[in-house]
């Protein structure tokens, strides 16, 4: 991370001098360089953390696998000495069904007053409903809900055994049932909306701890594909201009300015809603999605599988999530 640290310093002497980007959609502000050191993200770790969610099969609610992930996610947390509860709770689905749903809490030093919630959601979605073919048939999920565990694994290893210490606290936060929403044939009518996310909405009524409230907090959905763009989501931006403004300009600093693009981009429906509207703690989200073309092609199909995991898409977001909080 050491060469990224002459870069950001770099890119301080350029918005110091005057320089900027012509766009006018682009804001700068100063980018600190760190106190102390940055831990080494390492993609092949949070690959790896992406392939184990995978090998269980789909993380699709009320199933072994399922069940077999939690454990194994809750595991993991607690061997880098994390602080680990498991909030289980019972959410309908649009079809009815009656879904046994976990939110994963792991706390990195619990005791801080100052925190932040880092985030995704663990589950993958039970048909593949953009799909021509085995429709009905759940997804490996690797990108869509495994790519963000992966990366939030992986920054959970590096900040337990840095012996440079953040003085804030961390709360990682894995949203269960955010991909059980209406199919693409089921989405006449009636408010689509509330089938998403049934996670995060159950935490931000209920949160893990009474009166609890965070700094600000990054939310991570499909952060792993070959080619992935990432703008300024339109929910992001109206609750947490500022956050995003930092943690574009960040990615910039370390030289990710390829993945994250100064543009803005729809509102997308995701876990950082409720977080933001219930909870009143500003969230923003990192998320795959284009203003011109929408999801990746993989979205909601088979295709989200292994082979369009790309380690230098988590090396990008993993790296420039380290060094946001490292500057807390």
């Amino acid at each position: 991370m050491k060469n990224k640290l002459i870069l950001a310093a770099m890119f301080l002497l350029l918005v110091a001098c005057g320089e900027s980007n012509k766009d006018s959609s682009i804001q700068q502000q100063a980018v600190e360089v760190p106190s102390q050191p940055v831990p080494e993200f390492s993609a092949d770790s949070a690959y790896l953390f992406i392939q184990k969610q995978v090998d269980f099969g789909p993380r699709v609610p009320n199933t072994p696998e399922h069940k077999e992930a939690a454990d194994w996610l809750q595991a993991k947390f607690k061997s880098y000495g994390m602080e680990v509860s498991a909030q289980q709770f019972t959410a309908e689905a649009y079809d009815g069904k009656q879904l046994d749903l976990t939110n994963i809490i792991a706390s990195y030093n619990p005791s801080a007053k100052k925190r932040i919630i880092l985030a995704a959601h663990w589950d993958s979605r039970r048909v593949a409903d953009k799909d021509t073919e085995r429709i009905n048939e759940p997804i490996d999920g690797a990108n869509d809900g495994g790519s963000g565990v992966g990366v939030l694994i992986e920054i959970a290893r590096n900040i337990s055994v840095s012996t440079d210490k953040l003085a804030v606290g961390v709360d990682f936060i894995l949203f269960d049932g955010e991909d059980d929403g209406k199919p693409e044939s089921a989405k006449a009518g009636g408010n689509d909306a509330k089938w998403w996310c049934l996670g995060s909405q159950y935490w931000a009524k209920n949160p893990h701890e009474r009166g609890y409230a965070a700094y600000y907090g990054i939310l991570l959905d499909m952060v792993g594909a070959k080619g992935a763009r990432f703008y300024k989501e339109g929910v992001s931006l109206q609750y947490a201009k500022n956050i995003v403004t930092k943690v574009w300009n960040n990615a910039h600093a370390i030289g990710h300015s390829d993945f994250f693009q100064m543009r803005e981009s729809h509102a997308i429906t995701d876990d950082h809603i409720a977080v933001n509207e219930i909870a009143k703690i500003p969230m923003i989200d990192i998320i795959d999605y284009s203003p011109d073309f929408g999801f990746g092609r993989y979205h909601h199909k088979h295709a989200d599988n292994m082979d369009i995991i790309d380690k230098r898409t988590l090396k990008a977001v993993g790296e420039t999530v380290l060094y946001t909080i490292y500057q807390e």
